[in-house]
C-alpha cells in the first residue's frame, strides 16, 4: 500500500460483532502504531456453514468476507475476513480463527489464531450442529457470548477474551503490508 504522511487508515470489516470490530482496530494499531484509524463494518455472507468445522472451511470463509467487504464497500484502504472456526483433532475439538486482510493493490495476509481444546460439553453440541457461540450460551448459562468474550473469556474467567485473542493474528496478517517488496498482490 502506498503511504502517505499520517493516514488515516480505512479499515472494512466483514462483521458488525464488536469483538471482531476490536480485534482489528487493536491489531492494525499495533501494526501501525503511528497511523490513526477507521473502522466501518458490513454483514457479508462467508459463503461457508455458520459453523466451520475444518481449518480449511474456515479459512475459505474469511477469504470469502474479506474479499465480499472490499466489493460492498470499496471505499476502505484494508478489508478483512475474520472467521471462527473448529475442527475435531486426536486431542479434542480445537477452536480458532483465520484472519484474512486485502489491500487496494490486491495483496493479500494470512494469519491464524491460537487454538485451543473446548470441553467436550460443548464440542457434542457442536457436533450435533449447534453453532459454537450457541453451544458456549448453553453450557455456561450465558446470552451471545460470542459478542463479547467467547468461549476463551468464558473458560479463563477473562483473563482472555476472545478480541485479545484474534487481535495477534490480525497484527500478524498485516505482515505483507508492512513488508510489500516480500509480498507481492495477488490478482485473480
Amino acid at each position: 500500500m502506498t503511504r502517505s504522511a499520517s493516514p488515516v487508515l480505512r479499515l472494512v470489516v466483514s462483521s458488525t460483532n464488536p469483538v471482531k470490530l476490536r480485534a482489528v482496530a487493536h491489531g492494525v494499531r499495533n501494526a501501525f502504531p503511528d497511523d490513526d484509524v477507521t473502522i466501518a463494518s458490513v454483514a457479508v455472507d462467508s459463503g461457508v456453514s455458520e459453523q466451520p468445522a475444518t481449518d480449511a472451511e474456515t479459512l475459505t470463509g474469511a477469504e470469502s468476507r474479506a474479499r465480499a467487504a472490499r466489493e460492498a464497500r470499496p471505499d476502505g484502504d484494508f478489508w478483512f475476513g475474520v472467521e471462527g472456526g473448529v475442527e475435531d483433532s486426536p486431542q479434542g475439538m480445537l477452536t480458532f480463527a483465520w484472519i484474512v486482510a486485502v489491500d487496494r493493490e490486491g495483496r493479500v495476509g494470512r494469519a491464524r489464531s491460537a487454538a485451543f481444546v473446548l470441553p467436550e460439553a460443548v464440542a457434542e453440541k457442536v457436533r450435533g450442529g449447534m453453532e459454537l457461540g450457541h453451544a458456549d450460551d448453553e453450557v455456561f448459562g450465558r446470552t451471545d457470548s460470542k459478542r463479547h468474550d467467547g468461549a476463551i473469556g468464558l473458560l479463563t474467567s477473562g483473563a482472555l477474551d476472545r478480541a485479545g485473542l484474534y487481535a495477534p493474528a490480525v497484527t500478524a496478517a498485516m505482515i505483507p503490508f508492512l513488508n510489500p517488496a516480500l509480498y507481492p498482490a495477488e490478482r485473480g
